[in-house]
């Protein structure tokens, strides 16, 4: 089993920055893909950024040049630094690993339980 719990989401004022983080844990023989999600009221989860094991990145437009994703391989960790946040960008975080777990090359898809990011106006 793998767990993933996140860290760092909260309340601030449009303009400012918040850093999330997630830790993955458990059986992990090695780590793909990790990556955020988001999901605001009456909307479908989207994807915000992605990380390959390479270094790889992904953003949706709507973010790009202000979150910058990272991950600290040795450590099972992502990170998603949020700068310049706007109101549209509250919502649910959600932390994605796609995670093999012996050395059977098979992957599967965790989440982690979601970490509230509210921007005042």
């Amino acid at each position: 089993q793998v767990q993933l719990v996140e860290s760092g989401g909260g309340l601030v004022q449009a303009g400012g920055s918040l850093r999330l983080s997630c830790a993955a844990s458990g059986t992990i023989f090695s780590i793909d893909v990790m990556g955020w999600y988001r999901q605001a009221p009456g909307m479908q989860r989207e994807l915000v950024a992605s990380i390959t094991s390479g270094g790889s990145t992904i953003y949706v437009d709507s973010v790009k040049g202000r979150f910058t994703i990272s991950r600290d391989n040795a450590k099972n960790m992502v990170y998603l630094q949020m700068n310049s946040l706007k109101p549209e960008d509250t919502a649910v975080y959600y932390c994605n690993a796609r995670v093999r777990s012996s050395y059977v090359p098979t992957y599967y898809n965790y989440w982690g339980q979601g970490t509230q990011v509210t921007v005042s106006s």
